[in-house]
């Protein structure tokens, strides 16, 4: 139901510092600029919709995206629910249900993720650094960033940049 051309597109969701979750989203081509967008979402095909309650606003004050803080993506399933309403109209919903098994199998085969949540992570953890003048070289250590959901070590590259002080 609704006019075509005023569902949400481009949709996704970026978990960042492992329990943070930021979802945006573009406005419908044919959306006007009196179209409002909720989202609603939750990780279990039994639990209620949980809405957003911290919205990101473009300039005509439209929802554009959702913050969400301590979320925990420890389950399989994660569905997705954006409406709308404008002037009386129905806006065409956008759902999207997203199985994070496999995600996980996608990460744990080829450590790579095109869906539509994205992890950004944090440092590496306890890194330490020995150095000695004698042989002029130097190792260091560190642990893999906390992730939510991603568990192959394998799939973190990571990159040194040594500056000379």
């Amino acid at each position: 139901a609704g006019m075509n051309g005023t569902a949400v597109e481009n949709f996704v969701c970026v978990i960042f510092n492992v329990s943070f979750m930021n979802c945006t989203w573009h406005v419908g081509r044919t959306a006007s600029e009196d179209t409002q967008y909720f989202l609603y979402w939750k990780t279990s095909k039994r639990e209620d919709f949980s809405g957003c309650q911290n919205y990101i606003k473009d300039n005509f004050g439209r929802h554009i995206g959702c913050r969400f803080q301590n979320v925990t993506i420890k389950l399989k399933t994660a569905y997705f629910l954006v409406n709308g309403s404008r002037s009386g109209q129905n806006i065409q919903s956008y759902e999207k249900k997203i199985f994070l098994y496999e995600i996980e199998k996608l990460l744990l085969i080829n450590c790579i993720s095109n869906y539509i949540i994205v992890e950004k992570l944090t440092p590496p953890l306890n890194v330490t650094v020995n150095c000695t003048e004698a042989s002029h070289s130097c190792e260091i250590w560190w642990q893999p960033p906390r992730t939510s959901h991603v568990r192959k070590h394998a799939c973190f590259k990571y990159e040194i940049v040594i500056e000379n002080k």
